[in-house]
């Protein structure tokens, strides 16, 4: 068998040397600028602690237009749901949150549900999915009341393994819940604390849920627990597929993301080759959850707390949202100062550069250094 290092031409020590050199020099040329410009909270390691655990890549979270009360008041210290949420959710919804572009994974239907999902790569996080599927003949209410009842759940999601119900608000619907997932037989289970509420804008129902901090749980070595977690629906009646202009069908948009602990890349393959298996037993599970509650079965609390929604009005959300992007629009202001550690970084690496001359391998190299400690300096 030929010899793998026969497909790679020699490099000597010198010639290493030469490479190496330069990125090492730009390496710290980026360190000791950095560290010379750094923000006044680094300077503290209380303050760069605080900075860091404020600022951990959670999904946003949600308020409500209902009276604050105690339970709000620990929700909001605690990050369980605040306003964001809502907002975060509706700008997905819109396709106007920013984030890079959707690519079509699958387009799969049956003559009773149809399912499109996509999905896209951020740059600092977990691949993020979008799926859209259309129920035929089913309510909002109904598919609303589905997606929350976990005590039925188990009856179709054979990866739930347990689940309960650790806080609820009779007031707003805001529930937090424990779930322990079942994984491959290489992964260990999976724990979640979830905090999760709906807002209602005219029977379009906006379903957040998400990880939360919850210190009276605590972490256990297994089940391991998932930290970042964001999955949440906009449920809303659509125009039935049999083109007789009645809405009767049902339209669900989910956006998930979570980061399991396993390689993106290896999760990534996993969901790409066990989607449609799983999302094909979804419908079933809804045709038996209608069947029963047209038998007169009764609510579970999951269920239950999914009919106490926050009322929301769209026209009045869209006021506003723009109202206030016009105030944050007025507010803003030059800040070339922060740009200068990415000026001398830059700069410097574009000199040192042109100045060796040792080939384009070897500027590309250290470009790339400097872009990445400039962007460094950028979030700083």
């Amino acid at each position: 068998m030929m010899e793998l290092s026969s497909f790679f031409p020699t490099l000597y020590f010198p010639d290493l040397l030469l490479f190496i050199a330069p990125l090492w020099i730009a390496v710290v040329v980026g360190v000791l600028v950095g560290w010379v410009w750094r923000p006044s909270w680094a300077r503290d390691d209380n303050k760069l602690f605080t900075f860091f655990n404020n600022n951990l890549p959670l999904p946003a979270t949600t308020t409500t237009t209902t009276t604050v009360n105690s339970f709000e008041s620990r929700q909001e210290k605690s990050g369980f749901v605040t306003g964001d949420d809502f907002r975060h959710l509706w700008n997905l919804v819109e396709v106007k949150d920013g984030g890079p572009t959707w690519i079509q994974m699958m387009d799969r239907s049956t003559p009773s549900f149809s399912y499109q999902a996509w999905r896209r790569d951020p740059h600092d996080g977990p691949p993020q999915y979008r799926s859209r599927t259309v129920f035929e003949d089913a309510t909002p209410e109904m598919v609303r009341d589905f997606f929350w009842d976990d005590d039925f759940r188990s009856n179709w999601d054979d990866m739930l393994l347990f689940s309960s119900t650790l806080e609820s608000c009779k007031e707003t619907g805001t529930m937090v819940v424990q779930w322990v997932r079942k994984f491959p037989f290489f992964c260990s289970d999976r724990e979640y604390i979830i905090g999760r509420r709906i807002w209602d804008a005219g029977r379009v129902f906006y379903c957040v849920t998400k990880g939360v901090q919850y210190p009276s749980v605590p972490r256990q070595s297994k089940p391991r627990r998932v930290d970042l977690y964001y999955s949440s629906w906009c449920i809303r009646a659509v125009e039935s597929k049999r083109g007789d202009g009645e809405m009767t069908s049902c339209e669900v948009l989910l956006f998930h993301h979570e980061d399991m602990g396993i390689p993106w890349e290896i999760a990534k393959l996993g969901v790409r080759q066990g989607m449609w298996g799983a999302v094909k037993k979804i419908e079933p599970g809804l045709r038996a959850y209608q069947r029963a509650k047209a038998e007169g079965a009764g609510l579970s609390l999951s269920a239950s707390m999914a009919q106490i929604n926050t009322k929301v009005s769209a026209e009045e959300f869209m006021n506003e949202r723009d109202s206030t992007g016009e105030v944050a629009a007025g507010d803003e202001k030059p800040s070339s100062g922060k740009n200068l550690p990415k000026i001398l970084v830059v700069g410097g690496a574009i000199a040192l550069a042109c100045t060796l001359d040792k080939g384009l391998l070897t500027k590309a190299v250290i470009f790339g250094v400097a872009r990445r400690f400039a962007r460094m300096g950028k979030r700083m």
